[in-house]
């Protein structure tokens, strides 16, 4: 490592990347601890403005061979993306390691296999940040560790039908951004019949905001709009295919980011608790898994948000074939299902939001099951989960890691359980 001075009179030093953090900084070790350089890679010698343990990259002196030149415009500005610079092959063993990490750092050494990628097409779902600027209406994301708004024309990453999201969501701001209101979120999902939109941020709206937001809606050829999950206007069931199933979600409601994802996920769950004839699927949502799962089981799918459950019940009736499908709408981090309740089930699936399923976690644990597959976006979660259910007897058989956010420092994984 030396220092010199950069070219505004900043002091500067070269340092050697050693690895990727977790963020998909590059980490070098600087004579007060690690230092944090965005934008840069292992085994790279970099030119960059310290400051703390962040480092602002200057110049890259030796570029590793796993660099590639970024297609983005806004990249390096805009937060969404941390590693368009790095090479898709390299950039799925990166992801494989947070997870191999995530799991070490529990004790646990479980068969971890590749990462897939799930990128397809693109993300179908995509969330804008609106903001009323000098120069009118703002659509966008947000700039590294900032609430700065970068404000873009189109997201790359995201399916064709995504490319007018940012236009749409200025449009629909700029009915409801008044010089007081506070900022929006606009969830945008491409469904088979179009776009659909759910707005956050904003209280309820009066009549004639309302009436502007429908007229706005047909204008712009949406689908669907709703404001808090609340229906504005459907002008065409937002539909999407879960296995043979069709399933219009609730307004707002979660999906998986890509549908390629959905289907890899769907396939190892599949995998994992075969040859079960009665699955119990606990944080089911709308019925990703459930559906599928369905094709040759009986399944109970729970979960605590009941129009997603609804909208698996229509889906699941309109679909000819299929095993029996009950639901239980029951908040599983308060109320988990207890080891008699679980004992009626062959195998059980469990996919919770980030933050795990500990109180699930520990009553599965105690249950009979042979069989129990786990999905997670969270690997220091799933860790955390796997251990209660490891400690109690059961073999982590394999895990496998799932790309579905391309250059992003997220990863999806489904590990499979026996006893």
């Amino acid at each position: 490592m030396a220092e010199r001075q950069d070219t505004d009179g900043q002091p500067s030093e070269r340092l050697l990347i050693e690895r990727l953090g977790q963020r998909g900084d590059g980490v070098a070790s600087g004579v007060r601890g690690p230092v944090y350089v965005a934008g840069a890679l292992p085994g790279e010698t970099v030119l960059a403005e310290v400051q703390g343990e962040r480092g602002r990259l200057l110049a890259v002196e030796e570029p590793s061979q796993d660099r590639v030149e970024p297609y983005c415009p806004y990249y390096g500005r805009c937060g969404g993306c941390a590693v368009q610079h790095l090479a898709i092959a390299p950039s799925l063993e990166w992801k494989r390691g947070l997870l191999v990490q995530a799991l070490r750092e529990r004790g646990l050494d479980a068969p971890v296999e590749p990462c897939l990628d799930a990128h397809g097409a693109g993300r179908r779902r995509v969330i804008l940040h609106v903001r009323r600027a000098e120069t009118g209406i703002e659509a966008g994301f947000m700039e590294p560790r900032s609430h700065r708004l970068v404000a873009i024309e189109r997201c790359p990453v995201t399916v064709p039908a995504l490319a007018r999201a940012p236009l749409v969501a200025r449009r629909l701001g700029a009915i409801l951004l008044t010089a007081k209101a506070k900022p929006l979120d606009a969830q945008v999902t491409a469904s088979d019949a179009g776009l659909d939109v759910d707005l956050r941020g904003h209280g309820p709206a009066s009549a004639p905001v309302r009436l502007a937001l429908v007229e706005a809606a047909e204008a712009l050829d949406l689908a669907r709009l709703s404001l808090h999950g609340d229906l504005i206007v459907e002008r065409r069931g937002p539909t999407l295919a879960m296995g043979r199933a069709r399933i219009t979600p609730p307004p707002g409601g979660f999906l998986q980011a890509t549908a390629a994802g959905e289907a890899a996920l769907a396939r190892l769950v599949g995998e994992g608790a075969a040859p079960a004839r009665r699955v119990v699927d606990l944080f089911a949502g709308c019925g990703p898994f459930a559906l599928r799962l369905a094709e040759g089981a009986a399944v109970h799918a729970v979960d605590g948000h009941e129009a997603g459950l609804g909208a698996l019940t229509r889906a699941a009736r309109a679909t000819p074939g299929l095993k029996p499908v009950t639901t239980e709408t029951r908040d599983l981090f308060r109320r988990p299902l207890l080891p008699a309740e679980l004992e009626r089930f062959d195998a059980a699936l469990f996919d919770p939001p980030r933050a795990g399923a500990e109180a699930q976690a520990r009553e599965l644990a105690r249950s009979g099951l042979r069989r129990i597959v786990g999905v997670s976006c969270n690997a220091a979660s799933f860790a955390r989960d796997a251990a209660i259910l490891i400690g109690a007897g059961y073999a982590l058989e394999r895990v496998t890691p799932v790309d579905q956010f391309r250059h992003a420092a997220h990863v999806e994984l489904v590990g499979v359980f026996r006893r």
